[in-house]
């Protein structure tokens, strides 16, 4: 039946048998045959040659996506059947993995950008982390050297106020004796004054008396002038008298002498009147003087004691701020201990953070390069 066909049946069968082993390069050639036969041979051709569009097709666009190009996509032209719809179906899978790809890699790039600068402001923080861990220190370091001299100066400045409170203390103590002082020579000074009036008192007796005696000596004074004019009479009429006379002029001549020594002796008495009443107003100028000057101490005393009261009210005050600035200096003492206890746990935890701050720099550097090798492996697939 195929006995004349055999030979190109044969070659046939040796094209397909070659086209089915994956040889699309085999095609029928010098095809002589007519009718039915001839139409198989041609067909056999179209076939190979569909398969081979089909296969070149697909492995071009598998050669782009291999190097992540997923813009070739099989020509659909010349493909039929099943040939066309697996060509749509590779293409449309194209588009849609280019497009997820595309999603991928804006999702990378925004996933770097973001991871970059997680990795820029972790590294920059740990920088200023590191900066400020570093000035934390330093800070502590003054804090607690300024603290050191603080207490220092806290301590002497409270042996300074023992000292003050232990020199008001005596100063309040000087001052009572002062006061005590100026309080008994006031107490002195009243009795100089008052005995200096009672001496003025008797002083103006004595001069009262000496001019009693005065005026008593001007009255004998008077007498013994009498006295002697009348013995002068006598001795004028016993001399007058004669013989008879004799004897009443020698007792006239007697007092005429008792007379003139009378007369001697006031004036005697009256100098030395004289001379009191001159040490009289002497001594009164000097009383008066002396109560002038009593006087004087006595408003000197009023001035100290006054002076006195207000430097004690002074001393008193100073005391009181004495006890509030020893107050305030404990408080000091106790608060600069605080701080320096403060600053050195700062020092020890601005070193933790200095600690901190350069693991996290490290860490940021180890997250930047993971990320980079990821990113570096995504764009290789993308």
């Amino acid at each position: 039946m195929f006995g004349q066909h055999e030979a190109q049946l044969k070659y046939a069968l040796h094209i397909v048998n070659l086209a089915a082993a994956g040889d699309f390069e085999a095609r029928m050639t010098n095809i002589s045959a007519k009718g039915t036969l001839g139409e198989l041979m041609n067909s056999i051709n179209d076939l190979i040659d569909r398969c081979d569009a089909y296969v070149r097709e697909s492995a071009a666009c598998m050669e782009h996506v291999a190097e992540n190009q997923y813009y070739r996509q099989i020509i659909e032209t010349s493909m039929l059947g099943a040939f066309l719809s697996g060509s749509r179906k590779v293409n449309g899978a194209l588009g849609h993995i280019k497009g997820k790809v595309g999603e991928f890699g804006d999702v990378a790039n925004d996933f770097e950008k973001i991871v970059c600068d997680v990795v820029d402001t972790v590294a920059s923080a740990s920088t200023e982390l590191n900066s400020s861990s570093e000035t934390m220190t330093r800070i502590a370091g003054d804090t607690t050297q300024q603290a050191t001299l603080v207490a220092a100066a806290a301590e002497e400045a409270s042996s300074n106020v023992e000292t003050v409170s232990a020199a008001s203390e005596e100063l309040t103590a000087s001052i009572r004796q002062i006061t005590d002082q100026v309080s008994h020579a006031s107490k002195l000074a009243n009795e100089a004054s008052l005995d200096s009036n009672a001496v003025a008192s008797q002083i103006g007796d004595l001069r009262q008396a000496s001019e009693l005696i005065v005026n008593a000596v001007n009255l004998i004074n008077d007498i013994a002038d009498q006295t002697n004019m009348l013995a002068l009479n006598a001795t004028i009429e016993a001399a007058r008298a004669g013989a008879a006379g004799k004897g009443f002029a020698v007792v006239a001549n007697e007092v005429k002498a008792l007379a003139q020594q009378t007369s001697q002796a006031t004036e005697q008495i009256g100098h030395y009147v004289h001379s009191i009443q001159d040490a009289t107003r002497a001594t009164v100028e000097g009383v008066e003087k002396i109560s002038s000057k009593v006087r004087e101490i006595d408003q000197a005393n009023g001035a100290i004691t006054a002076a006195v009261e207000e430097q004690s009210a002074a001393t008193s005050e100073i005391a009181r701020n004495i006890v509030q600035a020893s107050a305030g200096t404990t408080e000091v003492s106790q608060n600069i201990s605080n701080v320096t206890m403060a600053a050195q746990e700062t020092g020890g935890a601005a070193g933790e953070v200095n600690g901190a701050a350069a693991e996290l720099a490290t860490q940021s550097e180890t997250l930047r390069t993971v990320v980079d090798r990821f990113l570096e492996a995504v764009r290789k697939v993308v």
